[in-house]
């Protein structure tokens, strides 16, 4: 009895890894072989011998840290992340300070037409980024853009392109974070909010005083994935490039990377790139989270 015991046990405790065993091989498979593969690629280049020409005049040699130490010597990477920061911080401000709005909106007691609403703010994250950035773009186009007759202004110029691609990205994003702030509120006790009524706190009071301080782990939650987010910012100057000659091929750092993989064919460099770029989207991750988390997690 107690053999048959042990055996059911190990039986049983194998069976949560069985269940585990499809999503862990497709991580390896589409996830960790790949960053293994990119990692070893930044390690490598090409040598070419004599004019480059015929079988064999190009060989895969190994380059040590010099692709690395060409990635972060380049003029053209910072000059993106410069353009990516001042990108970011617009978007980051005024996406989540709308989400934050629109989930106290909802969650408010005199709102109305509520299922409405909510559809309606999320509506715009089902739309696939690059066909909201191409509707976007062609309302922005002198010919076709009634917006352009009510403003007077370029919105495709070297200083509005900016605003331009942020509005794309506020208007694609509110939703999913204004989602994900809504919820978390739903889950607060309902006796919170009465009891606060009942000492004669509004809508208001209780906002500030109850609702945004319980979501701030939320709320640091949201700006972390949207700092990964906005890092890696590709389709929205992608798509909208070739309306316009005011963005390069290198506007931002993974716009480089792909005119380095794909356009020159230095798949090397664009390896090296991609882990620099890697790097920072988490120095800039966890470096938020460090100065945060006191606040947010009680954390020391």
């Amino acid at each position: 009895m107690r053999v048959r015991r042990s055996g059911g046990a190990r039986t049983a405790g194998a069976v949560p890894y069985l269940f585990l065993t499809p999503a862990l091989a497709l991580f390896a498979l589409f996830t960790a072989v790949p960053i293994v593969y990119t990692a070893y690629l930044s390690l490598r280049r090409t040598k070419v011998s004599g004019l480059g020409l015929g079988k064999g005049s190009r060989t895969e040699v190994f380059a040590g840290l010099g692709n690395y130490a060409a990635a972060l010597t380049d003029g053209e990477l910072w000059a993106g992340w410069l353009r990516v920061l001042g990108y970011g911080l617009l978007v980051l401000a005024v996406m989540l300070g709308l989400a934050l709005l629109f989930a106290l909106l909802l969650d408010s007691a005199h709102v109305r037409l509520a299922r409405f609403s909510r559809i309606s703010v999320f509506l715009p994250y089902a739309v696939p980024g690059v066909a909201a950035t191409l509707l976007w773009g062609f309302l922005y186009l002198p010919s076709l853009s009634p917006i352009r007759q009510v403003l007077d202004a370029d919105l495709l110029g070297p200083g509005t392109v900016v605003f331009s691609m942020a509005n794309v990205a506020v208007w694609g994003g509110v939703g999913f974070n204004t989602l994900v702030l809504y919820t978390t509120l739903r889950a607060v006790p309902r006796t919170y909010y009465e009891a606060a009524r009942i000492d004669g706190a509004g809508e208001v009071r209780i906002a500030l005083r109850i609702k945004i301080p319980l979501l701030l782990p939320a709320i640091i939650l949201t700006t972390v994935f949207s700092i990964i987010a906005t890092v890696q910012v590709f389709t929205e100057p992608t798509t909208l490039r070739p309306l316009t000659n005011t963005i390069s091929s290198t506007w931002s750092p993974l716009m480089k990377v792909y005119r380095d993989a794909f356009v020159t064919g230095d798949l090397y460099s664009a390896a090296a790139t991609s882990i620099v770029i890697a790097v920072i989207s988490l120095v800039l991750s966890f470096g938020f989270l460090r100065v945060v988390r006191d606040r947010a997690f009680g954390e020391g």
